[in-house]
């Protein structure tokens, strides 16, 4: 009796040494395993990686090239409707689950190539703002005086007008396309990150371990990048995953105003334009870009949502 007590003692002994000596679970991991519990956030991840692959594979899941003009090589004409032969359309005809455009190109290879573009285009949006954002809003939040003003009051400039209207009058000045698309829709973006990285930067500044660091004869550009912007980019990240979804729908409605990608772009903003008035004579044409794109901006959006409640402390209690 007395050995079996002796066993459970050291047992309970063990255990209590192991989960001393057990590694606590780091920031992203622990992230993770409450992100997996968001079922908003799961669909969306679900739908952006089923986007991704849609847009990394689009040469093998299109039937054609986007830009493939069908004349000739079948009886396909301009603006047909889908033909789906296992939901009994004639066999005779030649597919187009889709159907054509004006142009008697393959609409579904067109839709596929425009989740290409427009992920694209998103991805390096904000890309290029939350890098040109952060930096303005680290350094301004960390310096403080003259310089913090300087750089708000041209941020508090750019948040005076609205987004989009400040992207078309930058397009109109560089000129169409989508390379300049981007430029102004980044450029419309980078207050919200510089905002976001100032805030941040002004509380963790006055944390105790930036105290310690300086203590020791650390250097503020040390200080900076090695101890505060890594603790600031939580909540970056949350406002990226959100910014894609913008981005991706600005740009679309810089090409349906002509703006962002020309033709024969396959973009899902262009094909709206180049079909805006056939909306009751051919409603497939309008109807499944708009989808597109609305699915497209619903998957950022939940997976945004499911970060945002995964990294805010509160909410996990």
């Amino acid at each position: 009796m007395t050995s079996r007590k002796t066993i459970e003692m050291l047992e309970a002994s063990a255990s209590d040494q192991n989960l001393l000596t057990e590694k606590p679970m780091s920031q992203w991991r622990l992230t993770l395993i409450r992100f997996r519990g968001r079922t908003s956030g799961m669909v969306g991840l679900s739908i952006v990686v089923m986007l991704i692959l849609v847009a990394v594979f689009a040469p093998l899941i299109a039937p054609y090239e986007p830009n493939e003009v069908l004349i000739g090589k079948g009886e396909a004409g301009p603006r047909e409707k889908p033909c789906v032969h296992v939901l009994g359309c004639d066999e005779d005809v030649e597919q187009h689950i889709l159907g054509t455009d004006a142009n008697v190109r393959d609409y579904f290879s067109r839709i596929v190539f425009g989740a290409r573009v427009s992920l694209t285009l998103g991805f390096f949006t904000v890309t290029l703002a939350l890098i040109v954002g952060s930096f303005f809003g680290a350094v301004a939040g960390y310096v403080g005086g003259w310089f913090d003003n300087i750089i708000m009051r041209i941020m508090d400039v750019i948040l005076g007008f609205p987004s989009l209207l400040l992207a078309i009058a930058i397009v109109s000045v560089l000129g169409p396309g989508l390379q300049n698309a981007l430029i102004a829709i980044a450029v419309v973006s980078i207050p919200a990150y510089a905002r976001v990285m100032r805030s941040q930067v002004l509380t963790i500044k006055e944390s105790d371990f930036v105290a310690a660091s300086t203590a020791l004869g650390a250097s503020w550009r040390h200080i900076l990048l090695r101890r505060v912007v890594p603790n600031a980019l939580t909540p970056l990240v949350v406002l990226a995953t959100l910014g894609v979804a913008t981005a991706i729908l600005e740009a679309a409605g810089l090409s349906f105003l002509g703006l962002g990608a020309q033709p024969p772009t396959a973009e899902w903003g262009t094909m709206l334009a180049n079909e805006r008035n056939n909306v009751f004579t051919s409603p497939h044409l309008v109807f499944f870009p708009g989808l597109a794109i609305m699915i497209t901006v619903l998957g950022f959006n939940l997976m945004g949502d499911g970060l945002r409640d995964a990294l805010d402390p509160t909410l996990n209690r």
